[in-house]
């Protein structure tokens, strides 16, 4: 159909597209024009395809999603795109709404869901899940972490222990343990299995 509403599906997994592609093609004003499995297809295809709408997953090889949409819109400003992830972590939305994501969906949504938020952003709505939504407004209050925070973080995440951390990151230890202090209070935890849990949770590091 000539007003149908064309989507290209972005995700690494080809049964996840398969079965999201069999969603869409089933109603009669959305068409599935194109797939990718990562970010810099999901480029190429956009500027090939023009899609009204994209769903882009976030975590790919290679180019991730995020950066993907900057490109994507960095060459088209009026690119819709909706992001349709595993991870609810706020501060992984927050840099795909930052990168201009139109819309936040997780992969359990309902198949409803799916395609009131295809037809919403295509009107140009927006669209976040609740649930993230929700993270979000809990968290914005708070302060984020510093990418030298982070980076000692994603150390711990490996079984780091302080003083080689220091040694990788050419801090002193007392560096280090001031940073773990900092982490602590910031993410509102008592120990480094809680502090990377809750990380990871949030989208701020990846396991």
């Amino acid at each position: 159909m000539s007003d149908s509403i064309s989507v290209l599906i972005v995700d690494d997994h080809p049964l996840l597209r398969e079965g999201v592609a069999a969603v869409l093609d089933a109603e009669a004003d959305i068409t599935v024009v194109g797939e990718a499995k990562d970010g810099a297809e999901a480029v190429e295809a956009f500027a090939r395809l023009s899609p009204d709408v994209v769903l882009m997953d976030l975590q790919m090889p290679g180019m991730d999603g995020v950066d993907a949409i900057g490109e994507i819109r960095s060459a088209a400003p009026e690119a819709r795109i909706i992001v349709l992830t595993t991870y609810a972590g706020d501060v992984r939305a927050l840099r795909a709404l930052k990168a201009g994501a139109s819309g936040y969906l997780l992969k359990s949504s309902l198949r409803r869901e799916l395609i009131d938020t295809i037809r919403a952003v295509h009107g140009g709505r927006r669209y976040l899940n609740p649930q993230v939504a929700h993270d979000i407004a809990l968290n914005a209050i708070g302060e984020p972490l510093t990418d030298r925070e982070i980076d000692v973080l994603k150390s711990v995440s490996m079984g780091r222990a302080n003083k080689e951390i220091a040694r990788l990151l050419s801090l002193s230890e007392d560096t280090v343990k001031s940073h773990m202090r900092s982490i602590f209070t910031k993410l509102d935890v008592t120990d480094r299995t809680q502090a990377v849990t809750v990380a990871h949770r949030r989208g701020i590091i990846l396991l």
